[in-house]
């Protein structure tokens, strides 16, 4: 009497656990086609200009890039993870006697989101906000920047011509949401970024 509802309980247990093994094998079975018949894009990045000139004794920085997003990432942005650019210049001063002087550091970072309800994608620099109607134009704001100051007349020595800047752009993963960050680890599609050194014309 007391043996026959511990067996039907663990029957129905069984036949539970078996349908959603069931369902989980027909969701893989179901979703193979599309994992090799669309693989994932690669990201790309180009460097098409990038010159430092002396102008009114200071230093100015133009740069243009042209980027990709890889397919990985281009994902978690249509699914309302923001994703965050940043550019960096450095203007050293070279010494012998000791390590090279950082005279000057300029900093600029995007926050690039997109917006479901409009099909718009938001780009914000600091407190200025702007939005594109693609992620190409959008993309296109973060990676060009012509005349952008990074060094005063009254940092740098008239007489010295052989500061160098060292310069960057690259997607900050550090500002992903915390789980995400531990998810991705290093993974290739998520390494997004250029670094040059190079002398005042």
């Amino acid at each position: 009497m007391i043996q026959t509802p511990i067996r039907v309980a663990a029957a129905s247990l069984s036949l539970s656990w078996f349908r959603a093994a069931l369902g989980r094998w027909a969701l893989l079975f179901a979703l193979l086609p599309a994992l090799f018949l669309a693989p994932a894009r690669a990201g790309a990045l180009e460097l098409q200009e990038l010159v430092v000139r002396r102008q009114d004794g200071g230093l100015l920085l133009d740069f243009s890039l042209r980027v990709v997003l890889p397919r990985t990432v281009e994902d978690a942005l249509s699914r309302g993870v923001p994703l965050y650019f940043e550019t960096e210049a450095t203007v050293y001063r070279p010494r012998w006697y000791w390590r090279d002087e950082r005279v000057a550091r300029q900093s600029r970072q995007w926050r690039l989101s997109y917006q479901p309800l409009t099909e718009n994608y938001r780009v914000s620099l600091g407190a200025l906000h702007t939005s594109y109607a693609t992620l190409a134009e959008a993309l296109g704001s973060m990676t060009r920047i012509a005349r952008w100051r990074i060094a005063e007349p009254t940092q740098l020595d008239p007489d010295e011509q052989r500061y160098y800047v060292e310069w960057s752009w690259r997607l900050d993963t550090s500002q992903l949401p915390r789980p995400m960050q531990l998810g991705i680890g290093n993974q290739a599609d998520w390494v997004l970024g250029i670094e040059r050194t190079l002398r005042p014309e």
